[in-house]
């Protein structure tokens, strides 16, 4: 066997390993939520704690709180209570962990994401991140709404709550997802 075909059939084994396991932190999902936040994938602090966003250095979880989307401040292990709230999590990636750009590509699971959206009809999905939104989309993204949609799912571009993006905050545009969320202005949505 040549190396070529070597190297493409350990990519094929792979990705084939990697789509088996077990997702390293479970999806939160059900059908028909307000609002669904899609990461592209967990951290080594999330995926040791097997809680959503539990990096102490990441915002997301005040991010969520400052800015009316929570009642109260949750900690990253109480994320199954955000069902109650008609609020769901998932990652593109749901079997490896660590920084985006360790990531494997073929863990990065566009169609799963696809099916899921199918399977539960969100209202909104928001991306945690431009890299987790272009990877979806396949092109660059802006923050914000999108012009996109999948059936009568909408999309929306937040900026990263992660520590390593620190730079490229920018609450005002979480705090306009919260305002179309809360207004629920169902001329955006269905």
């Amino acid at each position: 066997m040549s190396n070529k075909r070597k190297h493409i059939s350990n990519i094929r084994h792979l990705t084939s390993d990697i789509r088996r396991r077990a997702p390293i932190v479970p999806d939160l999902l059900q059908s028909e939520l307000r609002l669904v936040f899609c990461g592209t994938a967990p951290s080594r602090i999330s995926a040791r704690e097997k809680a959503y966003y539990a990096n102490p250095g990441n915002q997301f979880w005040h991010a969520l709180h400052r800015v009316r989307l929570t009642p109260r401040l949750f900690h990253p292990q109480e994320y199954p209570k955000l069902l109650s709230l008609g609020i769901g999590l998932t990652d593109l990636c749901k079997t490896c962990s660590g920084n985006d750009d360790e990531l494997p590509p073929e863990a990065l699971e566009r169609e799963a994401l696809k099916k899921k959206i199918r399977r539960y009809k969100p209202k909104l999905v928001a991306f945690t991140s431009k890299n987790a939104a272009s990877i979806y989309f396949g092109h660059k993204v802006e923050y914000g709404l999108q012009n996109e949609t999948l059936n009568d799912t909408q999309f929306y571009v937040l900026c990263s709550t992660s520590g390593r993006a620190r730079r490229f905050w920018k609450e005002e545009v979480w705090r306009e997802l919260a305002d179309i969320i809360r207004l629920d202005k169902t001329a955006k949505l269905r």
